[in-house]
């Protein structure tokens, strides 16, 4: 079954480096993602209540960009990202999300998670 991909740009006033150690650090990610983040490798465990996924970091580069991929979705082309980017002229930061969801229903609750989660982020970095 072929997903659907979307993406979501939230402007964040931080810098691209505070902000990138928020999206691909295990602490960084509990602060706003997940309950408890466990790294080994390339291979990251995130836990939520009682429910644990794992997924792998497919690309990152250094206050740019992270990418993970969900191990429970390896048969397919989805994918997780979180990438900075810094507007040349006004030096406006925004957080790009790129996902994939089952379908259009399931994209539009995703968004408003993703929302949620990036508010959350925002509280805790104070942006």
């Amino acid at each position: 079954m072929t997903k659907v991909k979307y993406e979501l740009e939230f402007p964040i006033h931080a810098s691209p480096s505070m902000l990138y150690n928020c999206l691909a650090t295990p602490s960084g990610l509990e602060e706003w993602f997940a309950d408890k983040v466990n790294s080994r490798g390339k291979l990251i465990t995130f836990t939520w209540d009682d429910s644990e996924e794992e997924a792998e970091i497919l690309a990152k580069k250094n206050n740019e960009r992270i990418k993970f991929k969900w191990l429970e979705s390896e048969d397919d082309e989805s994918y997780f990202e979180f990438k900075i980017q810094v507007d040349a002229l006004t030096k406006d930061v925004a957080v790009i999300i790129t996902d994939f969801a089952e379908d259009e229903e399931a994209a539009e609750e995703a968004k408003m998670l993703w929302e949620n989660q990036i508010e959350s982020l925002k509280n805790n970095i104070g942006a």
